[in-house]
């Protein structure tokens, strides 16, 4: 199939109604960055609609390493670093992400893609990141958004693109097969998706040969690192997603992918480690179920060096609790569990995950369980696990504050004893954060201390239970916890939704704005916007010293077009008299149809002379435009009058008098231009 019915095809599928879209304030988002001259202001007072989408982007604009900037900590800052079409990829990227999850055909694991997507995504920018040559703005969200043809592909031709998983291991050639299949490949789609978001071109064509399905590496004009940089980021995120057996298998091809960019062994280790690090983090921020996190330093792997294992331990951890984000997310919990985490960091003892029997159970919790290993954590964690819990456990109340604060637990069960800060003060602090106002908090202790007791509830306990608990009395303050846990979703949901219509009816009345200051027949503002834009112009003009003109247009035989030819051909002289106006306007000159046979132009730093001729070839573009075919082509002609601010226009509309007045001149010839004032008017007014 030629690129040319390839692109018509994208172009099919792209109109199709199962082509997956953002929605809510995302898609208000991206209508607002594909209007013309858009602030970077603008944009970033735009995403503080989605407090959510604001600390995502803020994030990946801090993971821009090398950049001349310091720590970004404000929503401005981080448009200033990543710039317009990278913010429009990136919101789109995740509201599909929050939104198309599920699994839209047999065979297509959209929690895997997903997940499989962030890490690529986290992968690549800490590839590109020490690579001036490349545009380190748009990796994470090309990272993030490169295979995302699979989705759209799975997603509208459901029952083709099942057959493609056995049919992918079988054959080599996958493109060919989804060409034959749906008349597109997903790798030429996720390109074009790129390229209509205004991403690089590198990117796009790194995108387009990512399988290695199209061009060579060795292509002329092409360069090769985009390709490789992404390939390797790919099968970083693969090997992020694979079963824990295959991690070995797949070690080989991670080392001749680093090797071919002169990454030695110790470099790539590090750099896998750290991007898989981040990779949870993002997990547990979005509540995405990344699974186990690989161990890239223990794949024994001659010729992997032996520093391999003590460079990952010596590597900080950084983690920081991402403030706004949802407090229930299950893979925040179980994201910790089997970290490495250094001595300055708090101390994660116990079993990662329950048993899996037990991991998909409806009723089970994610629990912080703070106090001494043998006075409160080892007779819990039995009882806990056994229940299917899953469990983080810390051993003094400032570390409990740091997880809980960084996890956002469901459930924290606290010794009202702990070390370093009891209970009671842990919990007073925790209620001070937003993060940690939702957690059900229960403190473990002696319930007969009255004093004790009323302590715990003023500073914002929801219980205080016997240490040890009754199973009983435990299992009814853990169901408590369930209950609020789901309340908390259900608020969560709905809080979602509010928001997705907030924004829908936001570019639903922005729709409107526009649409009453429309001419829908000639697709030009109306009278309504230019007197509106005439004011702003006159403001700016008095404000700068600059001249302002102003055009009034009458076409000369409408109302002979309308009674010799009906009015359809009346409206068609409309239509084709104001695309012929367009084509002799400057960009900054604004065409309004101000009513039946009449227009205005505004034409700001513009003097009369400049004004004058800009009128001439608008006439004579008029005139040379058929309005009506045949043996005799019927053509229009208009009047244009002329005028220029200076001491005679008090104000917008005595100017705009002084150019209809113009009209009237230029009307008694016909088919003219006319002014009444002078080549060297006197000067305007201050």
């Amino acid at each position: 199939m030629s690129n040319t019915l390839v692109a018509r095809r994208i172009d099919e599928i792209k109109a199709m109604d199962e082509f997956p879209l953002p929605k809510g304030p995302a898609l208000a988002l991206i209508r607002l960055t594909q209007r013309e001259f858009v602030s970077l202001a603008v944009v970033a007072h735009a995403i503080k609609a989605d407090p959510t989408f604001a600390v995502r982007a803020i994030k990946v604009a801090n993971g821009i390493a090398g950049a001349d900037h310091g720590p970004v900590v404000s929503l401005r800052d981080a448009v200033d670093v990543l710039g317009v079409p990278p913010v429009r990829s990136l919101a789109m990227g995740f509201s599909l992400l929050e939104n198309y999850r599920g699994e839209p055909c047999h065979g297509f694991d959209g929690t895997r893609f997903w997940a499989r997507s962030l890490a690529r995504a986290v992968a690549l920018q800490l590839l590109v990141a020490s690579r001036p040559d490349l545009p380190r703005a748009e990796a994470f969200s090309v990272g993030l958004l490169s295979r995302l043809g699979e989705l759209v592909l799975a997603t509208v031709f459901p029952q083709a693109f099942s057959s493609l998983p056995q049919r992918r291991e079988a054959e080599g050639n996958i493109a060919r097969m989804e060409r034959e299949l749906m008349g597109c490949d997903a790798a030429s789609l996720s390109a074009a998706i790129l390229l209509e978001y205004n991403l690089s071109e590198i990117y796009a064509d790194a995108v387009e040969s990512l399988d290695g399905s199209t061009a060579p590496d060795g292509a002329p004009g092409a360069d090769p690192k985009p390709r490789q940089l992404l390939r390797l980021a790919d099968h970083i995120g693969k090997i992020c997603v694979a079963p824990e057996a295959s991690w070995r298998a797949m070690m080989p091809a991670l080392f001749e992918m680093g090797e071919a960019l002169s990454l030695d062994a110790t470099e790539l280790i590090a750099l896998c480690h750290r991007a898989a690090h981040e990779w949870r983090e993002w997990g547990a921020s979005l509540a995405l179920d990344t699974g186990p996190m690989p161990r890239f330093e223990q794949i024994e792997l001659t010729p992997l060096p032996a520093v391999a294992a003590a460079l990952v331990m010596e590597a900080p951890l950084a983690t920081t609790a991402e403030p706004e984000t949802s407090a229930h997310s299950a893979a925040a919990i179980s994201s910790t569990t089997s970290l490495a985490v250094p001595a300055a960091a708090p101390t994660v003892a116990g079993p990662s995950s329950p048993a899996p029997a037990a991991a998909g159970r409806a009723d089970a919790l994610h629990i912080l369980l703070v106090g001494d290993e043998a006075r409160v954590r080892r007779p819990l964690r039995a009882q806990l696990t056994a229940a299917g819990h899953r469990l983080v456990e810390v051993d003094d109340g400032r570390q409990g504050l740091a997880t809980a604060i960084e996890l956002q637990p469901q459930v924290v069960l606290v010794d009202a004893a702990a070390a370093e800060l009891d209970g009671i003060e842990l919990v007073r602090t925790l209620r001070q954060f937003k993060a940690g106002r939702g957690i059900h908090a229960l403190l473990l202790g002696d319930p007969s201390d009255e004093e004790q007791l009323v302590r715990a509830f003023e500073a914002g306990a929801d219980g205080f239970l016997a240490l040890p608990p009754s199973p009983r009395v435990l299992a009814a303050h853990l169901l408590a916890g369930l209950r609020v846990a789901g309340l908390r979703e259900d608020l969560r949901r709905d809080q979602e939704e509010l928001r997705r219509v907030s924004a829908e009816l936001s570019a639903s009345n922005q729709k409107l704005r526009e649409a009453g200051m429309m001419d829908m027949l000639t697709g030009c503002p109306n009278r309504r916007y230019a007197m509106d834009r005439i004011h702003q112009e006159w403001a700016m003009a008095v404000r700068t010293e600059r001249p302002l003109a102003c055009m009034v247009v009458d076409m000369d035989n409408l109302k002979q077009i309308n009674d010799h030819h009906g009015h359809e051909a009346g409206d068609r002289a409309l239509k084709l008299v104001a695309s012929a106006f367009k084509g002799e306007m400057r960009a900054q000159e604004v065409l309004a149809r101000s009513g039946g046979d009449e227009f205005i132009v505004i034409c700001p730093d513009t003097s009369l002379g400049a004004a004058l001729a800009c009128a001439e070839r608008m006439r004579a573009a008029a005139a040379a435009q058929p309005i009506v075919g045949g043996a005799l082509p019927v053509h229009t002609s208009v009047s244009i009058g002329v005028a220029v601010r200076d001491s005679s226009t008090a104000d917008p509309e005595a100017l705009i008098r002084l150019a209809d007045q113009s009209a009237y001149l230029a009307k008694r010839d016909r088919n003219a231009v006319a002014t009444m004032q002078t080549e060297h008017p006197s000067r305007p007014p201050a």
